[in-house]
C-alpha cells in the first residue's frame, strides 16, 4: 500500500513553495545590503528548490510499474535521486557557502542598511519553519512506539520527508547564523564576522548532507526492512500449523513501502505433496494481509528429502 507521501508529497511541495519565495528574497538582500552570509544563504535556498524537484522527479520515476528490464519496479529511483540531492547540498550549498565566506574575510566590506536582511532573515524563518512542521508531522506519524525523533528519522524509509526534515533544519540553523553574523558585524564594526557566518553555515549544510548521503546511501545499496517487519514476518510464518521453523527472513527495501521477501520455511514431519503448496499459499497470504508493504514474497520450504524447487515444481 503506498504511502500518503508517495501519493501526495506535501512536504515537498511546502519545501519548494518556501524555498523558491525565500531564495528570490535572500538574493535581492544580498545585492542590497552587500552581506556575505545572506548570498551564502541564497546559494542554500536555490539549491534547496532544485533538490526538491529532483525529489519530485524521483517520486514520479519510482511509481513506474515494473517491466523486463526492472522486473521489481523502479521503486529505487526515488533513493538515487534522494543521493543526488545530498551530493548537491554537500557540495553547491556548503562548498559555496564557505568559498562566499572566504572572500568576504579576505576583503571584508561594511553592510549596508542590515535591517533588509533582519526583515528577509525573519520571513525565511516563518516560511521554513512551517515547512519543517509539515515535514515532521509526516515524519512523526510514522513513529513507531518509544521511538524518539533521531530514531524515527533513521528508521524512514521515504527521502521525501527525511530529506526534507534535513534540509529544512539546517535552513533554520542556518538563518540563525545569518542572523548572528549580521548581528555582531553591525555591533562591532567587523565585517568579516559576516564572513564567518557564511563559512559555518556551509558547515552545517556540508554536516546534515553528509548524514543525508548516509542514509540515502544504505537505501541505494540495498537496505534491509525495519526490524520490526522482520520480526513480525518471522512471526507469522511460525505460527503456521505446518512450519516448524523459519530462517532469518532476507529482505531488501525496494521503495518506501515497497519491500522483497525471501525466507526458508522449515517443515514439520508428514507434510508431504499437495499440503506443502497449501500451506506455502497460507503463510504467503497472511504475510500479505498483515505486512501489506511486503510485495515480492518468495518462500522456500526445506526438510529431508524436500528442497525447494522440488516443492514449487508442484506448483
Amino acid at each position: 500500500m503506498p504511502s500518503s507521501a508517495a501519493h501526495s508529497p506535501i512536504a515537498v511541495y511546502g519545501a519548494i513553495a518556501a524555498n523558491l519565495i525565500i531564495a528570490v528574497a535572500k538574493c535581492v538582500a544580498a545585492m542590497v545590503t552587500g552581506s556575505s552570509s545572506m548570498l551564502s544563504e541564497s546559494f542554500h535556498s536555490v539549491v534547496d528548490t532544485g533538490n526538491e524537484l529532483l525529489i519530485l522527479l524521483g517520486l514520479h520515476r519510482s511509481r513506474k510499474p515494473a517491466d523486463l528490464i526492472h522486473p521489481f519496479g523502479y521503486g529505487k529511483e526515488l533513493y538515487f535521486w534522494s543521493l543526488i540531492v545530498a551530493m548537491l547540498l554537500f557540495g553547491v550549498g556548503g562548498g559555496m557557502s564557505i568559498y562566499e565566506g572566504y572572500k568576504h574575510i579576505q576583503h571584508p566590506e561594511p553592510l549596508a542598511d542590515p535591517i533588509w536582511n533582519y526583515a528577509v532573515l525573519a520571513v525565511a524563518f516563518v516560511a521554513e519553519g512551517a515547512s519543517w512542521v509539515i515535514a515532521m508531522r509526516q515524519m512523526i506519524a510514522r513513529r513507531r512506539g518509544r521511538d524518539d525523533l533521531w530514531e524515527t528519522f533513521q528508521r524512514s524509509k521515504d527521502p521525501s520527508i527525511f530529506v526534507v526534515v534535513g534540509e529544512d533544519t539546517a535552513a533554520l540553523l542556518g538563518i540563525v547564523i545569518a542572523a548572528g553574523g549580521v548581528a555582531l558585524s553591525q555591533a562591532y564594526g567587523a565585517p568579516w564576522i559576516d564572513g564567518v557566518a557564511a563559512i559555518l553555515i556551509g558547515v552545517v549544510l556540508i554536516g546534515v548532507a553528509t548524514l543525508l548521503i548516509y542514509e540515502s546511501r544504505a537505501l541505494v545499496m540495498g537496505e534491509r526492512a525495519d526490524t520490526d517487519l522482520v520480526a513480525r514476518v518471522r512471526r507469522i510464518a511460525e505460527a503456521d500449523e505446518a512450519v516448524a521453523s523459519a530462517g532469518a527472513p532476507l529482505t531488501m527495501q525496494l521503495g518506501p513501502d515497497s519491500v522483497l521477501l525471501n525466507m526458508k520455511l522449515g517443515l514439520k514431519p508428514g507434510v508431504t505433496g499437495t499440503d506443502v503448496v497449501t500451506a506455502l499459499e497460507r503463510v504467503e497470504r497472511r504475510i500479505r494481509e498483515d505486512c501489506p508493504s511486503i510485495r515480492q514474497i518468495f518462500l522456500s520450504p526445506t526438510r529431508d528429502g524436500l528442497d525447494g524447487e522440488a516443492a514449487l515444481s508442484a506448483r
